[in-house]
């Protein structure tokens, strides 16, 4: 097996990509992905000279985003209308910190 990545390469991706590995871990992950990228070296051997990049499946489909129209909204009355509690206009909630009670 072709040694492609380092344990260092192998901490660096693992930092990047915040996976926690233990130290090891490490090692048996770098075979792992060595190997995987092994798998793969047969298609770098492919001659592509001329081949067309592959299409999208839906064709030539370049935007399928609506326009961004701005429409009306809700009142603050229709906001609140479906409320359990409301206080001064405004959504009253339970506290998640401190002493508790409606906020």
């Amino acid at each position: 097996m072709t040694q492609h990545l380092s344990e260092k390469d192998v901490r660096r991706i693992a930092e990047y990509a915040r996976i926690g590995l233990a130290d090891d871990e490490v090692v048996p992950m770098m075979n792992t992905l060595n190997s995987i990228i092994d798998t793969l070296e047969p298609i770098t051997k492919y001659d592509l000279e001329g081949v067309e990049p592959t299409f999208h499946p839906i064709g030539d489909l370049s935007n399928v985003m609506r326009e961004d129209v701005e429409v009306p909204g809700f009142s603050q009355e229709e906001a609140l209308a479906n409320a359990p509690k409301q206080q001064d206009g405004c959504f009253l909630i339970p506290s998640i910190l401190g002493e508790g009670g409606d906020r």
